[in-house]
């Protein structure tokens, strides 16, 4: 069973997305902000991560950049709202698999888990 953790200040969103994935087979962890994403991955290895860019304590982008210093091969996919285009670019330059825009719809989400885990 793919694990997926899922890092995100939002309660909600977390909650939402955890609640979709596990419902569909997928074993998951859960991070408020990027210190938090950076430890679990050393002890969780999910096979994707799923990241939020803009977090308090430490944004998605510089959790994105110690994730992939800890593991190169570490399957990432950001998630951003419209107006983080800057952002989003400088998160696929740091590595980022592939990025999505909030609000992501469920059907969407499990597409892209899909196709990002075939390649492994």
């Amino acid at each position: 069973m793919p694990k997926i953790m899922i890092v995100d200040d939002s309660s909600f969103i977390r909650n939402h997305y955890s609640k979709v994935l596990a419902d569909h087979g997928y074993e998951i962890v859960v991070a408020q902000n990027g210190e938090q994403a950076i430890e679990l991955y050393r002890t969780a290895r999910p096979d994707v991560v799923l990241m939020d860019i803009v977090m308090p304590r430490m944004d998605g982008i510089s959790a994105l950049n110690r994730i992939r210093a800890l593991d190169p091969a570490a399957k990432v996919i950001v998630l951003t709202a419209m107006d983080q285009k800057s952002a989003t670019t400088r998160a696929i330059q740091a590595g980022a698999k592939d990025f999505m825009l909030k609000p992501v719809l469920p059907s969407q989400l499990l597409i892209k888990l899909e196709r990002l885990l075939k390649r492994t």
